[in-house]
């Protein structure tokens, strides 16, 4: 076990990645990466700092759909399909974003993982990208890590640009 020296700096290290990343990091699908969600999960196996780090983390998250230039509030306009698990073992979800205007349109889309307890386990922000004006576009949420069966995913925050 890393001692409270090892653990902070670790927790810092994370954090300083998803500072870092948070504007414009993208995983190998191209999608925006949930560079909060890959922190947090590195942070889980750290120990007790991992509550404080998955907090910084859903906080990221945030500020990541929050600076989407021209975004709209569009949660409403969100909804999240039955949670599955992939055969990596990391839980997903579809994510489906209704265009309801007279353009093409983007979608960010933050989705937070959690336990029946209502804990937050994993944030991923997806994009569901060039859906056509009037009809809907979909996209798949998938977990950082493996996490337990009781989990339960919703909508934390969605913009359309």
């Amino acid at each position: 076990m890393l001692g409270d020296m090892g653990r902070g700096a670790t927790v810092t290290v994370l954090l300083a990645s998803v500072a870092l990343c948070a504007s414009g990091c993208s995983d190998h699908t191209g999608t925006p990466s949930g560079v909060a969600s890959k922190a947090a999960s590195a942070a889980a196996s750290v120990g007790s700092g991992a509550a404080d780090a998955l907090a910084s983390a859903n906080a990221e998250a945030r500020r990541e759909i929050d600076s989407v230039k021209g975004g709209i509030d569009t949660k409403a306009d969100v909804k999240l399909g039955a949670r599955g698990t992939d055969g990596s073992g990391r839980s997903t979800v579809t994510v489906t974003a209704d265009n309801t205007t007279d353009a093409k349109k983007s979608f960010a889309v933050q989705v937070d993982f959690r336990d029946s307890g209502g804990n937050l386990l994993d944030v991923v922000v997806v994009t569901v990208p060039d859906v056509a004006a009037g009809t809907s576009g979909t996209a798949t949420a998938r977990s950082t890590r493996d996490l337990s069966a009781t989990v339960q995913a919703e909508v934390g925050a969605a913009v359309r640009y």
